[in-house]
């Protein structure tokens, strides 16, 4: 297949990238017509698919017209950011999905800045133009006010817009055309992006932008070829980012088509490919012809922002829910993540902990869930940001922070964030009882954040954050405000006494829970903790009294996810992970050892 093109699709979280994939993908051919294909093949994770997210750039390759497209889906949440930049050095151009009727949101300026400057000319697909409050013709002026602040060049703001429902299944280039299906795409794709630089004539250059693992090849590079031509079993040298030189050989070559991944004999200038047979295979090494090596420019890879300590789990019910409980077990597996994961990075602190940092709560807390999964038992700390040092200058992670939510709850997002020390940038209504915020934030401040505000707006606002830049530290940042019910006794949380405790504030458990001493069973309603005893029966007497028999009716308890879980605690407690619960807990288990540790912290 000589005629060949690769695109990104590239935009904010839940603007409908990976379905509009799979629509390419079913309308290319490129499926068999009996082949039965669900909806967004490209998340093939369970957790991708549970929480509707991508986690991973995946690619995929069509046939449409004898051209050969190849297609790499990214995610389009902040914290996986570094996916998105690296993929962006593979292609020639970039599909940017804005949904018609939210916008521009802060990924898609990440994204778009990204692309910008990387010199690739975006193809603008203004996508759910179904939706009812869709107002294209505003998110074009959207587009085009934000290439221009970021510096496009006059090619880059002529750019071509198409507009799509993906879920549908269709495209088209004017809004009055009728809607048929994705020719409108593809065309514009074979118009609008160039063909791959670079000849089959030259000395071979490959650069690896994404690893996987296989139990029997080992690493697996995926990359794309810039020059050259390459084969199986053919001698190659591979240069790594700090300039070391390796002498290889290509023991698998893999072709992408549709969903499979093919083994194919050889593959030429421009194709994305993968490959095995290096054992020490990084993202950004080049693999060059050994008579004539010409390694690329290495990647830039995002610094992590955040770390959260991992330890051994030490409490009372240890062991007795997972298989994976020791130090080693949970270092082996640790290592066996930064094998593919190079956006974070893990150090071993001693005794049995380990600090893991990544780009942000939800990549960190997704590593904790898979490890959960396959049995692994630990305990997690708050998260915390990584402060740097800048010319001498202690500096911290500051976020951009866009928040859609009703008219009415304006008022308490802005107080509750300026205690937070966010500076408002932006407010500005969007009609149907809605107003945009837009603040500056440091990423301290959005830590446990997330609870409060869904709660303050009712479940009914929108919050996005990605990562702006490093600035000098600024002053404290306002903590929980509640107190935690920590339980005073082990054993089983019985009814009668859940029902005594729920004036005193939120549970956190339901009744035949098993629990111990200091352990967090609940919210307290007010700001100091409380130490109370979740497994006090009724005392039974043989006299019936009117009055002291009513039935016991408990409020629904707030179960914990891992995300929440991690917001909600404070320095002195910890998340004990499970497979089969998530609890909180303070870090001393004994109230004496614990009022000596606070007097001491005090």
């Amino acid at each position: 297949m000589k005629d060949i093109r690769n695109i990104a699709v590239i935009a904010h979280v839940d603007h409908g990238k990976t379905t509009m994939v799979d629509q390419l993908l079913k309308q290319s051919g490129t499926f068999d017509a009996h082949k039965e294909v669900g909806d967004r093949v490209m998340d093939s994770g369970d957790i991708e698919r549970e929480r509707g997210i991508t986690i991973l750039s995946k690619n995929t390759a069509i046939i449409y017209k004898d051209t050969k497209i190849n297609i790499i889906d990214t995610p389009g949440h902040a914290d996986f950011g570094g996916e998105v930049e690296r993929v962006l050095k593979m292609v020639d151009g970039v599909l940017l999905l804005v949904d018609a009727q939210e916008g521009v949101m802060p990924q898609t300026k990440f994204v778009v800045k990204k692309a910008l400057s990387f010199g690739l000319k975006p193809i603008v697909v203004i996508n759910k133009i179904d939706k009812p409050a869709a107002d294209p013709d505003r998110v074009i002026n959207e587009i085009f006010d934000l290439f221009v602040a970021l510096d496009a060049n006059d090619e880059q703001l002529e750019f071509v817009t198409v507009y799509a429902a993906a879920r549908d299944g269709y495209a088209k280039l004017n809004l009055d055309d009728e809607n048929k299906d994705m020719t409108p795409l593809f065309e514009t794709i074979l118009a609008n992006v160039p063909k791959p630089s670079g000849s089959d004539d030259n000395p071979l250059q490959l650069q690896v932008f994404t690893l996987d693992y296989d139990n029997y090849v080992g690493k697996i590079g995926i990359a794309r070829i810039f020059n050259g031509k390459i084969s199986k079993n053919q001698n190659v040298m591979q240069v790594r980012a700090d300039g070391t030189k390796l002498t290889g050989r290509i023991s698998k070559l893999i072709g992408f088509l549709g969903l499979n991944r093919l083994d194919i004999d050889e593959a030429s200038c421009g194709d994305i490919v993968a490959i095995a047979g290096f054992e020490a295979l990084g993202v950004g090494d080049s693999i060059v012809d050994p008579n004539n090596p010409m390694p690329l420019e290495e990647l830039h890879i995002e610094e992590p922002t955040i770390s959260v300590i991992f330890s051994v789990n030490d409490g009372p019910l240890a062991g007795t829910e997972g298989k994976s409980v020791t130090s080693n077990k949970i270092e082996e597996r640790l290592q066996n993540e930064m094998k593919t994961n190079i956006a974070m990075r893990y150090e071993n602190i001693g005794e049995g902990k380990f600090r893991v940092s990544g780009r942000g709560e939800l990549q960190i807390t997704i590593l904790a869930e898979s490890m959960r999964r396959e049995g692994f038992e630990f305990l997690l700390g708050r998260p915390e940001v990584i402060v740097k040092e800048i010319n001498g200058v202690k500096c911290e992670p500051f976020e951009n922070l866009v928040i859609d939510c009703p008219d009415e709850f304006t008022g308490i997002i802005i107080e509750k964030l300026g205690k937070k020390r966010a500076e408002m940038k932006v407010m500005s209504p969007t009609g149907d009882g809605q107003t945009r915020l837009e603040f500056e934030i440091p990423a301290r401040g959005l830590i446990g954040f997330r609870s409060q505000f869904l709660t303050d707006t009712k479940g009914e606002g929108i919050m996005n954050h990605s990562f702006l830049e490093f600035r000098p530290l600024c002053g404290s940042v306002e903590r929980r405000v509640n107190g935690a019910l920590v339980s005073m006794e082990n054993g089983v949380a019985l009814a009668y006494s859940l029902w005594n405790l729920q004036e005193r504030g939120v549970l956190f458990i339901e009744p035949q829970a098993k629990v111990y001493t200091g352990m967090i069973i609940g919210e307290h309603s007010r700001p100091n903790d409380l130490d109370v005893n979740p497994i006090k029966g009724k005392n039974l007497t043989n006299v019936r009294a009117s009055g002291s028999d009513d039935a016991i009716k408990l409020v629904p308890p707030r179960i914990l996810t891992l995300e929440r879980a991690l917001e909600w605690i404070e320095e002195d407690e910890l998340v004990e992970v499970t497979p089969k619960n998530i609890r909180v807990r303070k870090r001393y288990l004994d109230p004496t050892i614990r009022k000596r540790m606070a007097k001491k912290l005090g």
